[in-house]
């Protein structure tokens, strides 16, 4: 039965019902709508902007390296790098594939984005591939449009113009990774993708790499930059000027070439490192973008250790060059040997000892005073006079001149050789020294190591006569924003505490002897030279004798021969260059070592201008 009343109150009552959820829901919807554009607005607002605005690092142009006539040794080339920014890729591994079809992209590449992206934040572009050919960028460009996320950025690559002939000096760039991280502020290496990684790059890495600046963009959802709202430019790393002069150093390279070892020359009045040169060496540009894996591999595994430099990293006995050192202390001392000499036989005995010290020299030199004995190299006029002077006072000698702990020069890695001692003995080998160890090391065998920059900063203290000599790489910065040039500070050097002026003047006069009198162990490098100059030879053994044997070159392996050695100054009055010479194995030291020393000096003080490529 049909019941009007009851029917409307029905309708009434849904009518009401309905009202009441569509309020709440109104109620509800004007809450969220207050939470989104009153309480919460800021931070809408700025998640908003994050989505179009963003903060672009501009990475800043690394300082330039030049010699020291301004030549240019480090330089930055213009180049295109492919970028990914993570957040913008819908489907990184398959962006990857395809990517690789169109460029070649190694397992290498792929590993330093993976490491690169890991510790960058997902909006920050992640460099992939570095300097990109142009057919590269051509194929790129033209699919564009199916890649978000991926773009190609204008880009300054390191080049080293002369290759391996700097490349112990300059260095080389590598990836940027947590050590580098570790002690600069966030934010340091933004937009920076390398960073030295040995020698000059790597010593002075935050004078050259300047300040990054960073810039506000507008990007469409594609991460495509529309418009740049603010800019803050980098500041341009510092340029350097080093000592080195290129045409000393590439004279030195070839002097030294087909042979192992090093070389380094010296201005002795200002400690400036002229040439330094470690064989073999290496090309630093492969290690720019990254080196391959079969570059670094044959570079590892090569025999002759390119990667190693051998001027500041290498020690060796310095043998008979020591012996100018520890004459100025005999002389010094006022031991009876300084005055009245010895009688050379071949060799010594210690008392109640069978063994014989023996000369390099089988049937010996006769009677010998101090200057034959650094002319001929006489080993038993110093074998007496370790047994004068004692193994303590050798020691005092030697580091008086720069051995046994690093010069201090502005290059990563220095050893620092060593020098013994009876106190250094027993700490170290918990035994006691014996006499005969004495007289093995007085003519610079035995524990006695010195790098070739140790020899070379010695004989500069022999040049300037007892003044020490602090051997430095870098002459002078360059503040590219202000022009400014700022010369270094030489580091001041102390005295030899020992030695008079006549004294020094008597063992110059003795290497002179060594290279321009008969007799002298390098006379036949050094009898023609059209200027007067001093030097001393050295020869190292690498393994020991028995007491009866004898040294014969031919029957020695290779790798077991004799180091060659050579120390030299020139000219005789006011030395303008020191220079030390290390052959590896290469023998006698007046017939390997002294004639590259010659060239050196001849390439320093009577060379002709020639046109730097």
């Amino acid at each position: 039965m049909y019941h009007p009343e009851l029917q409307r109150r029905l309708i009434r009552s849904r009518i009401a019902i309905a009202l009441v959820v569509a309020a709440i829901l109104v109620a509800g919807l004007c809450l969220r709508l207050y939470e989104l554009q009153v309480r919460d607005h800021a931070h809408f607002a700025t998640l908003s902007q994050g989505n179009r605005v963003r903060l672009r690092p501009l990475p800043p142009q690394r300082g330039l390296i030049y010699d020291r006539h301004g030549v240019l040794l480090a330089e930055n080339l213009p180049s295109f790098r492919l970028e990914i920014v993570p957040e913008d890729v819908p489907d990184l591994p398959q962006t990857l594939d395809r990517l690789s079809r169109l460029i070649d992209i190694t397992p290498q590449d792929r590993e330093r984005f993976e490491r690169e992206r890991r510790r960058s934040r997902p909006f920050d572009a992640v460099p992939l591939r570095h300097r990109l050919t142009d057919e590269e960028v051509a194929r790129l460009a033209i699919d564009r449009i199916h890649f978000p996320g991926v773009d190609i950025r204008a880009d300054l690559t390191r080049h080293y113009p002369f290759g391996a002939s700097t490349a112990h000096v300059i260095g080389y760039m590598g990836a940027v990774d947590e050590r580098d991280l570790r002690n600069v502020p966030e934010g340091t290496y933004a937009g920076l993708n390398e960073a030295g990684r040995s020698g000059v790059e790597r010593y002075y890495e935050s004078e050259l790499r300047g300040v990054t600046g960073y810039e506000q963009v507008e990007v469409n959802a594609q991460g495509r930059t529309i418009r740049v709202l603010e800019t803050h430019p980098p500041v341009t790393g510092q340029n350097l000027y080093l000592s080195l002069d290129i045409r000393l150093q590439r004279a030195a390279e070839e002097a030294l070439a087909g042979q192992r070892g090093s070389i380094v020359a010296i201005a002795p009045e200002s400690g400036e490192i002229l040439a330094l040169v470690s064989q073999p060496s290496y090309d630093a540009n492969l290690f720019i973008g990254g080196i391959s894996l079969a570059d670094y591999r044959a570079l590892s595994k090569d025999p002759g250790r390119p990667l190693f430099n051998r001027a500041v990293l290498g020690q060796y006995p310095p043998g008979s060059t020591v012996k100018p050192l520890l004459g100025v202390a005999d002389l010094a001392a006022g031991l009876p040997l300084g005055s009245g000499g010895v009688y050379c036989a071949g060799y010594v005995k210690l008392p109640n000892q069978e063994r014989r010290y023996r000369d390099w020299k089988r049937s010996g030199h006769g009677r010998t005073d101090l200057r034959r004995a650094i002319a001929e190299s006489c080993d038993v006029y110093f074998y007496q006079l370790a047994l004068e002077l004692g193994i303590d006072r050798i020691h005092d000698v030697l580091v008086a001149f720069g051995f046994g702990h690093a010069t201090g020069v502005d290059l990563p890695g220095e050893r620092g050789g060593l020098v013994p001692s009876k106190a250094w003995k027993q700490r170290v080998r918990k035994q006691p020294w014996y006499i005969g160890e004495t007289l093995v090391n007085v003519i610079g065998q035995g524990y006695n190591l010195a790098t070739p920059l140790q020899l070379a900063q010695a004989t500069a203290t022999l040049a300037r006569r007892g003044r020490v000599v602090h051997p430095r790489m870098v002459r002078a910065r360059e503040d590219v924003a202000s022009g400014q040039y700022v010369p270094m500070t030489p580091v001041p050097g102390s005295a030899v505490p020992f030695g008079t002026p006549a004294q020094w003047e008597a063992v110059v006069d003795a290497m002179h002897d060594v290279v321009q009198t008969p007799g002298g162990t390098a006379y036949g490098s050094g009898r023609s030279a059209p200027y007067a100059y001093a030097g001393k030879t050295g020869t190292a053994q690498v393994f020991g004798l028995g007491n009866e044997e004898e040294y014969v070159e031919a029957n020695v392996a290779a790798h077991l021969r004799d180091h060659a050695l050579f120390i030299g100054f020139a000219p005789l009055e006011n030395p303008a260059v020191a220079v030390a010479v290390v052959a590896e194995h290469g023998g006698s030291g007046g017939r390997t070592a002294a004639p590259i020393g010659r060239q050196v000096l001849d390439a320093y003080l009577v060379r002709e201008e020639e046109a730097i490529p």
